[in-house]
């Protein structure tokens, strides 16, 4: 294996909009990432994630956009994103962008001159195609389902065609099997390299193929299926991977890592990352987001975590690419609930939020902490539908507003436990007006929680979840464990044990044994087959040890340093 700066890095996602806010207009900005490198510093990671800022409409928060080479004014300009790079390169930081290479905003100026005319050079950058005829009725070329509602098609009465959009229909998706498409997108990613980027997230990368226009399978009922199968790791992604390679990527030191949902299997996973793929150094799955019973449920006081399932998807990661690849390791990104609201507990915040960053950390991979994760964020609790900004919260909620009409309590608090909006609260970063984000109303509004729940106060107290992770950190940065960590095989344990999770990590002489409970009452676990040589963080006062059974209070996390007895 040819070991890479990234392998050893501890990442951290920054969604610039609600990280902190300099220029009280109550919207993050580029400043606000500049003024708190020192606080990233700090914690101990060394990769920053920073979402889009590219200049957008911001239909989607940034995802949709207008110009790859511009910076929206609410962010700040080129030169603040500068600042950051240098700033960060002298602190020994990394930094890598969002590279969204599915779509752009309906307001590139691509798309403008695309759906002019149907014989403008531009119109092959995206993807069109008429309507067809059912009983004198025009309808989409095909019934797909859109991700965020709705058809996948919108009409455009300028050319009376229709253009596909998988997202929002602000965000049309270019035609990679346009080679001025690849051309183009091959030009934005060399231009933020020679920036000084390090990398890039490469948004959405597994829908860059569609399947040929026939329509999805629908339910009784069903007017626009979501069928993933029909954009999602189609066989030309990764042709067009590989060329983005052989022209951009190997020619820099930089690190790539993958978004592939659509339910990627873990052979298309393989395909993307190998070692010998030739396309991209990592991906992110999302197998073990929704290990849960959320979609099941109308109230988050029902949600119940399948740890056997949990613990199947990280490991189906883990020892599949053990000698071929590398993963990253995330309990969340922007897109998915706050992880304590998600696996952890409302009884016991610190303990559970402890052990959950202790089961991550400790795998094989590179780790990446989302912002406020360090802090125990947690889902706002949302009263109305106005409390929504995310364009697909409000598609959820309207949605199962129309199954049951008479319970729109239930409709919101379905929406509301899966909503995005629970990632992009500001960050809480003191007990003052706002949570110390702005001087001014944020654009999203702030937990409730934020006085008990922010930066200030945890930094004031050494057994706070911020001084764990940074204590998982510096272990796998400068401990005497580094390497076991770093480069150990990863062996699971209790495979049906719904309460533990728990793994042996083994490298050269060294075995560390992962104990996490997800148990809410008091357990016990079975220590007779090792000999305990060191204990390297624990989430808890005291070990309790009997008859050569550890005692593992609700939540309760340790890691230790042991040799397996014969």
């Amino acid at each position: 294996m040819n070991k890479k700066w990234w392998m050893e890095s501890v990442g951290y996602q920054i969604y610039p909009k609600s990280f902190y806010d300099t220029n009280d207009d109550g919207i993050g900005d580029l400043p606000g990432i500049l003024e708190k490198l020192d606080y990233l510093k700090m914690l101990g990671v060394d990769l920053i994630w920073i979402c889009p800022f590219y200049d957008s409409p911001m239909d989607d928060n940034g995802y949709d956009v207008r110009d790859f080479f511009g910076v929206s004014k609410e962010f700040g300009t080129m030169e603040d994103i500068k600042n950051i790079i240098q700033k960060a390169h002298e602190y020994g930081m990394r930094i890598v962008l969002d590279y969204v290479l599915n779509h752009t905003s309906d307001e590139h100026p691509w798309f403008i001159e695309s759906k002019s005319s149907k014989d403008n050079p531009y119109r092959d950058y995206y993807i069109w195609s008429e309507g067809k005829m059912v009983d004198g009725v025009l309808h989409e070329p095909t019934n797909w389902g859109s991700f965020f509602g709705g058809s996948a098609w919108n009409y455009d009465k300028t050319t009376d065609s229709y253009y596909l959009k998988i997202f929002s229909n602000k965000m049309p998706d270019l035609n990679w099997k346009n080679p001025k498409v690849r051309e183009e997108m091959i030009e934005v990613a060399k231009k933020w390299l020679d920036l000084g980027v390090d990398g890039f997230r490469i948004d959405a990368v597994s829908h860059l193929d569609k399947a040929p226009f026939v329509d999805a399978e629908a339910k009784p009922g069903e007017k626009y299926p979501l069928d993933y199968f029909k954009f999602s790791n189609q066989p030309m992604v990764h042709p067009y991977l590989k060329e983005l390679n052989q022209k951009v990527f190997s020619s820099y030191d930089a690190v790539t890592i993958g978004e592939v949902g659509g339910s990627a299997s873990i052979e298309e996973g393989i395909r993307y990352s190998a070692f010998d793929s030739h396309e991209l150094s990592m991906v992110f799955s999302f197998d073990h987001n929704w290990c849960n019973n959320i979609f099941e449920i109308n109230h988050p006081k029902f949600l119940k975590t399948d740890v056997v399932k949990l613990k199947q998807a990280f490991n189906m990661w883990q020892t599949s690419l053990k000698d071929i690849g590398w993963v990253p390791l995330n309990w969340f990104n922007h897109d998915q609930p706050r992880l304590i609201s998600h696996y952890g507990s409302k009884k016991y915040p610190l303990q559970s939020g402890k052990m959950l960053a202790t089961v991550l950390h400790l795998m094989r991979g590179t780790p990446f902490i989302y912002q406020g994760e360090e802090i125990g964020m947690t889902n706002y609790p949302f009263e109305d539908v106005s409390d929504f900004n995310d364009i697909s919260s409000i598609s959820s909620y309207q949605h199962h507003l129309n199954l049951a009409p008479d319970d729109p309590v239930s409709a919101l608090r379905i929406a509301g436990m899966r909503s995005r909006d629970n990632a992009r609260t500001p960050m809480q970063w003191t007990s003052g007006f706002f949570a110390g984000f702005s001087t001014v109303k944020p654009w999203l509004k702030v937990n409730p929680n934020y006085r008990k729940i922010n930066v200030e106060r945890l930094l004031k107290d050494q057994d706070s979840l911020f001084y764990h992770y940074q204590k998982l950190i510096a272990l796998r940065k400068s401990s005497q464990y580094k390497d076991v960590i770093l480069w150990g095989d990863f062996i699971l344990k209790d495979r049906e044990d719904q309460d533990h999770f728990t793994y042996l990590r083994n490298y050269q002489d060294n075995t560390l044994l992962v104990i996490n409970s997800f148990s809410q009452s008091k357990t016990y676990y079975d220590l007779s087959k090792y000999q305990i040589l060191d204990t390297l963080i624990h989430n808890q006062k005291k070990i309790k040890i009997k008859d050569q059974k550890i005692l593992l209070k609700p939540y309760e996390s340790i890691v230790f340093a042991v040799k397996e007895k014969s």
